[in-house]
């Protein structure tokens, strides 16, 4: 692919089957990890990005190719096998993959890499969203995005160069299945970042973080908490959803 398009423009999308349930890991890297299975999986797909970024440096493509490496969803807490964690680990933030508001589930790595236009090192604090990959291809690519429709991604580029300090998202919708969980507001003046959740998922058991006897967090009917008034959080101060606000400790 690379040796026939090394001379003009290329699209490369890799989706990996890694660090996904089942874990399928070649034998080389079975073992390596002090972090049993997934830990070799992750490492594994560490190997194969490498693989990947060796051919773009030995090509000498480096400085005039975007890449960009994400996740769609975060860890999945369910996969178990006895003792063992098989989905990954969401740090301080609440929840995982298949529920629709919470954090966990939602933030994901973004990480670019171009160096012959962006900085390395530099963390941009502001919401984005794989919506915004299709964008920002296109402004890559000379084109533009349809305007006979509502397209709710947003390019990345001024945000990466540093031209805007704020991302576009306003508002950022966050769905399970078709159904509304939760919705995110950046308000733009302060900077402050809220989440309201209309429904949320019924752990099981009872304060586990997940839901371990279902499998996975259903997206409706009786797995669901419904809230009214929703449940808001100050992201900004409180990440980890732990103390939602009410009219006594919120004024706003």
């Amino acid at each position: 692919f690379y040796f026939r398009n090394k001379h003009g423009p290329f699209l490369l999308f890799v989706s990996l089957l890694h660090v996904h349930t089942p874990l399928i890991t070649t034998e080389k890297f079975q073992g390596r990890s002090r972090h049993g299975l997934y830990g070799d999986n992750v490492e594994e797909m560490d190997w194969m990005v490498g693989k990947l970024l060796d051919v773009i440096d030995k090509e000498d493509l480096k400085n005039t190719t975007f890449i960009y490496f994400a996740s769609d969803h975060g860890g999945f807490l369910e996969a178990h096998r006895g003792n063992s964690q098989l989905g990954g680990w969401n740090g301080i933030y609440k929840g995982g993959k298949g529920m629709g508001g919470w954090e966990g589930g939602i933030r994901v790595p973004g990480i670019v890499r171009w160096p012959g236009v962006l900085p390395a090192g530099r963390v941009i604090d502001e919401p984005t969203s794989l919506m915004d990959i299709y964008p920002t291809v296109v402004q890559l690519a000379g084109g533009a995005v349809p305007q006979d429709r509502v397209v709710d991604g947003h390019t990345l580029l001024p945000l990466l160069l540093g031209t805007v300090q704020h991302s576009r998202h306003e508002f950022l919708f966050h769905y399970c299945g078709v159904f509304l969980h939760a919705v995110r507001w950046h308000q733009k003046d302060s900077g402050t970042v809220w989440k309201a959740h209309y429904a949320t998922p019924v752990f099981q058991p009872e304060g586990s973080g997940a839901c371990f006897r279902r499998g996975i967090c259903p997206c409706f009917g009786d797995g669901v908490t419904c809230h009214d008034p929703p449940l808001l959080f100050n992201l900004s101060q409180d990440p980890s959803e732990a103390n939602p606000l009410s009219a006594d400790t919120e004024p706003l």
